[in-house]
């Protein structure tokens, strides 16, 4: 037998009541868990003394247990003579001070500013099914006789699964009237009865009478969840709506990720509680090939400080292989956020704990051991050496972090796109001052992953002879595509970037090819300036720098009675258009008409680089097809693990090389580049960056 409604508006009327009751006979039907589940949030607004009425009342045990532990001046009403009747032959021995009234809570009885508290469970939420008009007057009426019967500094107490239209409701109607407005979500709502009903979790709307003065009226929005013991204070009802959504829709991805594993990418942020900043964000990631056995259902791996942006840690794809390589059904990855202290890996582990044992993979055994993972067991060191902020870039930070071995390295990072490192270069090792030994308390601050970094500083020297970024290796290695190597680090090559940064690229052309005559063209003037202040550029002879848009850089060159021609010409600059898939370079960078500006500008011999990276699989097939009309001579160079393409573009079809020939061209100019004196990275191994090499 059915004792579900056919359909919600049936919730709100005294007919459907009336047979739900006889139905079910005088067994108590808690909705939204029961007593044990909301005494917490109850003792917390309900003293002994006051004088409580509950509306709605229908068979719960709620009164009678509230009754039971000391709340004995309650009044109970309801639409449904049948339950009234149930209730008073039940409690009329046992609890004779408790009286249930047969009343019509939309016209009650009682005189005005009778009680101090006034309990609803679920009974808003049975009444407001929608937002029809003749909907919204029964509540409005149902919240008028609340008002009418509470005295000044009375609780309205209503427990709810505050569905969206219901808390845009409560929350306009009681802030419009001069109330406080609290949402207080039910510790422990997800577990024992209210777990096997909902999914959702049960809040309490608390809202507490003032007296409403005239005029303009001071809204007050607070919420209290389970994890904090004091309410937090929002400024708008919208963003206490929004508190309640996130609440609910990551209710409803653990009641997901505890059925069975995840096809999907999951992430979450778990925010500091006093600030409301993201702290951690989590990555689930579930790996179905591997077979659960006895210790390998879960494990939390902590991606260090400033290894987050890392393709293995910061990718979907990575995460997918770090889950596999580590064998476990379930890894829950954690990236650690700027703008927070951390005290170190223990200190993580108590953080994290009990959350991640929400995000548990179903059919963990109990008492299960999940152990916290890392790269080298700590959780690295990052230091903000700056904060600024651009007219054209917006607020940035530069940032020192430790990578997997012992150097550091500083980083550019935009806090419009905080997930990506705009520019990055690697420090080079600062000894202790001559006879001094490192203290020990440096040493144990940075094994402990302490924001301050004993081996750094801020005016420390840039390793100009290393390239961190792969991209700009492949770019270098583009080189080898122009005539006569040998002669390259000699040969007074005429080079042309159009995107700053850092100026890690430019530098190391500067430097390491000796004839070289370098312009970088950088439309925002603040990014000369960072690079100048933070990551060791200079101007000189040979190095100049034009604060200019490059679209009308290149065309006023192309523009020029005699334009002048670069050996080389390289693209290197964002978009900052988020909606569109490709964020490198700007649309305008690869239209017809302004790539036909650069081969104006490009020797007859020369090679046009171009960094690409774009999502949109459309889009990038236009733009390799507008590039293939202009250079008839094109060939592409994916750096793996990255969205990032080199393109190496050449104007003369003719010079067309076989793969062999630019691999002897790589080498070749890698052996003029390892010349005594100068410094060499081993990991510069131009020809393997052009075994690669595709053309298109």
């Amino acid at each position: 037998m059915s004792l579900l409604p056919r359909s919600a508006r049936e919730f709100g009327s005294a007919h459907y009541w009336e047979r739900f009751f006889q139905q079910r006979g005088p067994r108590a039907f808690e909705w939204y868990g029961g007593y044990l589940q909301l005494s917490a949030a109850l003792h917390k607004y309900v003293r002994p003394g006051h004088k409580v009425l509950v509306v709605g009342c229908g068979n719960s045990e709620l009164s009678e247990q509230m009754y039971d532990v000391g709340y004995q001046n309650i009044v109970n009403v309801d639409i449904s003579e049948v339950v009234i009747t149930q209730m008073r032959e039940r409690n009329a021995q046992r609890r004779p001070k408790m009286s249930f009234l047969l009343m019509d809570m939309l016209q009650m009885d009682f005189q005005d500013a009778q009680f101090q508290v006034v309990l609803d469970k679920g009974t808003l939420d049975a009444i407001l099914v929608d937002e029809e008009e003749a909907t919204l007057e029964r509540v409005d009426r149902m919240f008028a006789e609340i008002g009418r019967v509470l005295q000044v500094g009375g609780r309205y107490l209503c427990v709810s699964l505050a569905q969206a239209h219901v808390v845009k409701k409560v929350v306009g109607y009681f802030s419009q009237e001069g109330w406080m407005v609290r949402i207080h979500q039910v510790s422990g709502s997800e577990d024992g009865v209210a777990e096997r009903q909902f999914v959702l979790p049960v809040f309490v709307y608390v809202m507490t009478k003032f007296r409403k003065v005239p005029g303009s009226v001071q809204q007050i929005f607070e919420i209290c969840t389970e994890e904090q013991d004091k309410p937090v204070r929002v400024e708008t009802a919208e963003q206490l709506v929004e508190a309640v959504k996130e609440r609910q829709l990551y209710a409803l991805l653990r009641s997901q990720l505890n059925k069975s594993p995840s096809a999907d990418h999951v992430s979450l942020d778990l925010c500091n509680a006093d600030t409301g900043k993201p702290r951690y964000t989590l990555h689930v990631v579930d790996s179905p090939c591997v077979k659960p056995c006895h210790d390998n259902h879960f494990a939390v791996f902590i991606v260090p400080q400033g290894r987050e942006t890392e393709w293995l840690f910061g990718t979907e794809a990575g995460q997918k292989q770090l889950a596999t390589s580590a064998g476990f059904r379930r890894l829950i990855v954690v990236a650690l956020h700027r703008d927070q202290h951390y005290e170190g890996m223990e200190s993580v582990q108590a953080q994290l704990s009990g959350k991640v044992m929400e995000l548990a993979p179903p059919g963990l055994p109990s008492h299960q051991q999940v152990p916290f993972l890392s790269v080298g067991g700590d959780i690295g060191v990052r230091t903000v050496q700056h904060r600024g902020s651009s007219a054209m870039s917006g607020e940035y930070l530069i940032e020192d972090v430790k990578g997997d071995n012992m150097y550091y390295f500083r980083r550019l990072i935009f806090l419009s796109n905080r997930n990506v490192v705009q520019s990055e270069a690697r420090l080079l090792p600062s000894a202790p001052p001559k006879g001094q030994k490192k203290r020990k308390k440096d040493k144990k601050k940075q094994a402990s992953g302490s924001t301050e970094a004993p081996l750094m500083s801020a005016g420390q020297a840039i390793d100009r002879s290393f390239l961190c970024c792969e991209h700009h290796k492949a770019m270098v290695a583009g080189l080898s595509l122009l005539r006569n190597p040998e002669l390259l680090p000699g040969a007074q090559l005429s080079v042309l970037v159009v995107g700053l940064g850092g100026g890690s690229l430019p530098l190391f052309i500067h430097d390491y090819f000796s004839q070289s005559r370098v312009e970088a063209v950088e439309i925002d003037p603040s990014m000369l300036e960072v690079a100048t202040r933070w990551f060791g550029f200079s101007q000189g002879d040979r190095m100049k720098v034009h604060v200019s848009d490059g679209l009308d850089y290149v065309a006023e060159l192309a523009a020029a009675e005699a334009p002048p021609r670069y050996d080389t010409v390289m693209f290197d600059v964002d978009s900052k258009d988020p909606m569109l898939g490709m964020s490198c370079p700007p649309l305008a960078f690869v239209e017809k008409s302004f790539l036909q500006k650069v081969r104006t500008i490009l020797a007859p011999e020369g090679v046009f680089v171009l960094n690409l990276v774009c999502r949109d699989s459309q889009l990038k097939d236009s733009v390799l097809a507008t590039l293939k009309e202009v250079f008839p001579l094109l060939y592409t160079r994916r750096i793996e693990g990255e969205v990032n393409e080199i393109l190496f573009c050449q104007p003369n079809p003719e010079g067309k090389l076989a793969a062999p020939e630019i691999l002897d061209m790589a080498r070749a100019l890698e052996r003029t580049l390892r010349r005594p004196g100068q410094a060499w990275d081993s990991s510069y191994v131009l020809s393997d960056m052009l075994k690669a090499l595709e053309i298109v």
